[in-house]
């Protein structure tokens, strides 16, 4: 798995690299804002989906891979709120799909657990994070799904991740394991979740690790030392193990974990916050008429330690600004793009509509040497009024290049496509619900997208005329 992934991301790294480099140059100039509507030259305008599910260009179709609510094989049934997700190789070309379920104490109903928890076998019970004192478990956690690409069907799902809570997004490892992370910060006994009166045995607000081939409900250990807050997203750096990961707060953090052992999350490690050089707790949310980050303007970076990972407190971010970290406006979708990662900032820009910045890794990174050629943050693109895209949230990398991003507004929600050269195109659209899109990523050999719908909660696999590389020369 390993070896298949790195050769994957060699791959379309040049692609990848190409993009970010022509988008951060299109985003200096303010036709990215301005002048970024596109495009129906890349793949057609859209067609109403007589299904009433999804509309998708001509040419397009979509399977549904899991469903809220459908009966699982394990005895289960499909929790709701279908978020966060990455596809991994399976066997016989199967695709491996696991997927976040953004559910808290309060949506027992909405759980896997129906009808009671006392009607479930105690392989089940025992693995379950917080049981909520048998009155109110939590109801966040994790399917698995093995999708046939060849048959459009989807041949097993299970649980396999159990009493979390507000399981939003996450990452993909290349040791073939889910990042799922929380999105809370909760403290044991009484509380309220969707007002309801809940009790809860556990802390909350940290990452689970849950293997993509497992079988079965895997044991929920949380990796204390990446942190308690309201994680979002998790990309790793494959050359060094690290971790980085964003925080969906008004003014939140990036994070990086160092691992003591790459590869091996629970053995600890080093949790940090960015930091850019000579700009000390540097709010980059440009809120303000005068912009306080310049597009593609590259800035120089540190990374500061933090202290006390795993307060009781809810004050992580904010101990790291006192020290001088960055701060972000809602961190949220996060994708590795070869040898850089870009993370989106959901109400980032004057308009509040959206921020997309790339990090750079040092070549040293995660290295005391790396301070002598250190990290480079830059803001790449940023919503307007005119743009297609409106309030990015998940993000993947196409593999013939171009950045696919989902949709968090008000209104309903799309995928967006952006081109390396800053032109934006709408790839489908979900103007049936209110619903936010989440967990867009493409299968491991690039030919079927995936995308949650995400209430009541649906997996969709996409198949058509994708490009096979870069549309644009080199």
């Amino acid at each position: 798995m390993l070896q298949f992934l790195a050769a994957r991301q060699r791959d379309i790294s040049l692609d990848r690299r190409r993009f970010l480099q022509c988008l951060a140059a299109a985003a200096s100039s303010p036709a990215l804002s301005a002048t970024c509507r596109a495009s129906d030259d890349v793949f057609g305008s859209l067609r109403a989906d007589p299904q009433e599910i999804f509309d998708l260009p001509n040419g397009f179709h979509y399977k549904i891979v899991s469903t809220a609510g459908d009966p699982m094989p394990d005895g289960l049934r499909v929790p709701f709120a279908h978020d966060g997700m990455a596809a991994f190789d399976g066997v016989d070309g199967r695709v491996v799909l696991v997927c976040n379920h953004e559910l808290g104490p309060g949506d027992f109903l909405k759980s896997a657990y129906v009808p009671s928890l006392e009607s479930l076998p105690a392989a089940v019970t025992d693995k379950i994070f917080d049981a909520g004192f048998g009155e109110t478990p939590s109801a966040g956690g994790t399917t698995t799904s093995v999708f046939n690409p060849e048959t459009g069907e989807t041949e097993s799902q299970h649980l396999s991740l159990a009493g979390t809570e507000i399981n939003c997004a996450g990452g993909a490892t290349p040791w073939g394991s889910w990042l799922s992370c929380e999105e809370c910060f909760e403290s044991p006994g009484p509380g309220l979740h969707g007002g309801r009166l809940v009790r809860r045995e556990k802390k909350h607000g940290y990452v689970f690790e849950v293997p993509a081939l497992a079988e079965g409900l895997t044991e929920a250990r949380p990796i204390r030392a990446m942190g308690r807050f309201e994680h979002e997203a998790a990309a790793v750096h494959e050359p060094t193990g690290i971790v980085y990961m964003t925080e969906d707060r008004h003014h939140s953090l990036f994070y990086r974990y160092i691992p003591n052992v790459p590869g091996k999350l629970h053995e600890g490690g080093k949790l940090q916050a960015l930091a850019v050089l000579d700009q000390p707790s540097l709010m980059t949310h440009n809120w303000s008429d005068e912009l306080t980050v310049r597009p593609n303007v590259s800035l120089s970076t540190q990374w500061l330690d933090l202290e006390d990972v795993d307060s009781d407190e809810n004050d992580l971010r904010y101990r790291g600004r006192k020290l001088g970290a960055a701060m972000f406006a809602r961190g949220e979708g996060l994708c590795d793009a070869g040898d850089r990662f870009v993370f989106t900032c959901t109400i980032g820009g004057p308009a509040r509509l959206g921020q997309i910045f790339e990090y750079r890794p040092s070549p040293n990174e995660g290295q005391p040497s790396e301070q002598d050629s250190p990290g480079q943050l830059t803001l790449i693109a940023e919503s307007s009024d005119d743009s297609i895209l409106r309030n990015a949230d998940n993000l993947t990398m196409a593999p013939w290049g171009d950045l696919i991003v989902c949709e968090d507004t008000s209104d309903h929600c799309g995928l967006v496509g952006i081109r390396p050269d800053g032109s934006q195109y709408q790839l489908a659209d979900n103007p049936y619900s209110n619903s936010e899109l989440a967990g867009v990523c493409f299968s491991p050999d690039g030919q079927t997208l995936f995308v949650n719908i995400q209430y009541p909660g649906m997996t969709l696999a996409i198949t058509g005329p994708f490009p096979k590389q870069s549309v644009f020369p080199a």
